[in-house]
């Protein structure tokens, strides 16, 4: 532990880091969890940059996501507002980064075809492209931590997270709540 004292200790910053005790204060988990959460994503970003995608951030990723899932209509694509609520953030923050999709060529809009009112955003070829590359490198990360962890750790992580995750939560970006943004 790192103590920022001037005459007691009034501000404690823990190290966390490897041997730490089993029984560790509640604060950790949730630390360590983003913690793994950035070293998957950072790493991802790093090789999707080497292989062609230095533009894609990781709430690009996330959008094109959504835009797959689209709105439940079979694939033909999603609206802003299908890709704020399936992302969990409001329907201008949606638009800003699905402009930047458009801009970078990973999306493009098109009329949607059974209400000529809606356009719908649609992955290109580069957005799918940068999705296959991205599920691969996941599964190259994943298969690393099998190799360092244990395959049946691994799992059971995974199995464990999936029972304290609520479902309609897991994939919702809109931390910037919790940092104060509105």
């Amino acid at each position: 532990m790192v103590d920022h004292v001037a005459g007691e200790n009034v501000n404690q910053v823990v190290d966390i880091g490897k041997g730490a005790p089993v029984d560790s204060p509640g604060y950790e988990l949730p630390l360590l969890l983003f913690g793994g959460f950035r070293t998957l994503i950072d790493r991802l970003h790093a090789r999707l940059a080497e292989e062609g995608h230095p533009d894609l951030r990781p709430a690009h990723g996330f959008a094109l996501q959504a835009i797959g899932a689209g709105d439940g209509r079979g694939g033909r694509g999603a609206t802003a507002s299908d890709i704020g609520r399936h992302l969990g953030v409001s329907k201008q923050a949606a638009g800003k980064t699905v402009d930047r999709l458009l801009a970078l060529g990973y999306a493009e809009r098109a009329d949607d075809p059974a209400d000529a009112r809606r356009k719908l955003v649609r992955i290109t070829p580069r957005g799918h492209d940068a999705l296959a590359r991205s599920a691969a490198i996941f599964d190259e990360l994943r298969a690393e931590w099998a190799a360092a962890l244990g395959a049946d750790r691994v799992r059971d992580i995974e199995t464990a997270l999936r029972n304290v995750v609520p479902a309609e939560t897991a994939f919702r970006l809109d931390a910037t709540s919790w940092l104060g943004a509105p």
